[in-house]
């Protein structure tokens, strides 16, 4: 499973998450980890509709549609789960301090493991592909969870 932050304008008309630009280079990560998207994972948001003016969504948001996320992963049931940027990391572990320190590192709770990784949208106002890039990184990461979902027979 990967869990994002909020739905965009553009995911917000079309009902489906990361289907912008973010969403394209969410795409083109997961091919290049050899993760398929409609096989390997469920993805999601952690609020279902788009904050006005697009903004970071608030607590009481986030706790108003905490039972859809928490239906989600009951129906989904996975056994790792993507948390793609600092919302989905405080949203499910509780965990505020800063993802750049956290990313790529499991985190085991209630039975699965969680990696926190960079939201595409962050990856997207970086253009290095350096080996310390961003980008790298969370492809970095992307193959870890392929890799440990290979080691589960998935």
């Amino acid at each position: 499973m990967l869990i994002g932050e909020a739905p965009g304008a553009d995911e917000d008309s079309q009902g489906l998450p990361f289907v912008g630009r973010s969403g394209r280079l969410l795409s083109e990560l997961l091919k290049a980890a050899e993760l398929d998207e409609g096989e390997d994972l469920y993805i999601c948001n952690v609020i279902k509709c788009r904050p006005p003016n697009n903004r970071k969504p608030t607590a009481e948001e986030i706790r108003q549609c905490r039972p859809w996320l928490e239906e989600q992963i009951a129906v989904v049931n996975p056994s790792l789960v993507l948390l793609a940027g600092a919302t989905a990391l405080q949203a499910l572990l509780g965990i505020k301090s800063g993802i750049s320190k956290l990313r790529g590192q499991w985190h085991e709770q209630e039975g699965r493991a969680f990696m926190p990784v960079f939201h595409p949208s962050y990856l997207l106002r970086f253009g290095s592909r350096e080996s310390d890039s961003p980008r790298a990184l969370t492809l970095q990461d992307l193959r870890e969870a392929k890799r440990r979902l290979s080691a589960q027979g998935r």
